[in-house]
């Protein structure tokens, strides 16, 4: 299927502001692009760009004082199959995981191992290894946070989460990724678009979406304990150790933002 993907943003800066926008789609979706994803501004400003340590695209600009806004539409073909199911994925000791994946076993800024061990090894101590037990985390967090966009924050921690029971995405993710660590299971945070996509239609506001990839069985494998269920069109734009590495924009000076739209819709084939 074509998923249509974009969003607009519109802030107000009072003087001119840098900014960093990780908001273009990742490297591994490149072949899948139909029409590109473009960042237009509206006033138009020069764009730089680089990769990031996590291989995600980072794009610099400078915001000029006023009504600035951000924006793309893009075209994207995607398998239209919900996420992979592999039930039988084994875990990996520690001494015999790549090097790579280590970095996702460490506590991160909203990613408190150390503070959630016990709880985690109480929790999940006792559940098969692999993948039974990243889904037996899954559908913990599933069930222990109540969702409520009146509950973001954007310095709400795992922890914090935990003990609130309340959040959004990102909280879900957050304490999902740090039980997976505390059980020696590397897990990193992804952000990108998820539409309403072969599920019931939300009423809510179209946002970015947050999940997770576990590593088990030699590859990264995706999970959604804000839905838990496999999905259809996760649509990745950024990974990360936590949200701390993959914020959608970082603006450098006082600003307000004025509106938000995002959208990701499937296109109706004639």
């Amino acid at each position: 299927m074509d998923i249509r993907v974009g969003y607009e943003l519109i802030y107000e800066c009072p003087q001119p502001t840098p900014m960093l926008l990780t908001l273009n789609l990742h490297y591994t979706r490149a072949s899948d692009i139909i029409s590109p994803d473009n960042i237009i501004t509206n006033p138009k400003v020069p764009i730089t760009a680089y990769r990031d340590d996590f291989g995600n695209w980072v794009s610099r600009l400078m915001a000029p004082p006023g009504i600035f806004t951000i924006s793309t539409n893009a075209l994207i073909r995607d398998s239209g199959l919900t996420d992979p199911f592999y039930p039988n994925a084994h875990q990996h000791a520690v001494e015999n995981l790549p090097s790579d994946t280590i970095v996702y076993l460490l506590g991160s800024r909203y990613c408190e191992t150390d503070r959630l061990s016990d709880i985690a090894w109480n929790l999940f101590g006792n559940t098969p290894m692999g993948w039974p037990r990243v889904q037996a985390i899954c559908d913990f967090v599933h069930n222990h946070i109540k969702f409520g966009y009146q509950h973001a924050r954007a310095t709400k921690t795992a922890l914090e989460a935990y003990n609130e029971q309340v959040g959004v995405c990102r909280d879900y993710t957050h304490l999902a990724i740090t039980f997976c660590r505390c059980m020696n299971i590397p897990a990193r945070y992804c952000t990108g678009y998820l539409g309403d996509i072969g599920v019931p239609f939300s009423p809510n506001p179209m946002d970015f979406s947050a999940w997770f990839e576990a590593y088990l069985d030699g590859q990264w494998h995706t999970f959604d304990p804000r839905n838990n269920i496999p999905r259809i069109g996760h649509i990745l734009i950024a990974r990360g150790r936590d949200a701390t590495d993959v914020p959608l924009t970082n603006v450098f000076g006082t600003n307000t933002l004025k509106s938000f739209k995002v959208w990701t819709d499937e296109v109706k084939m004639n």
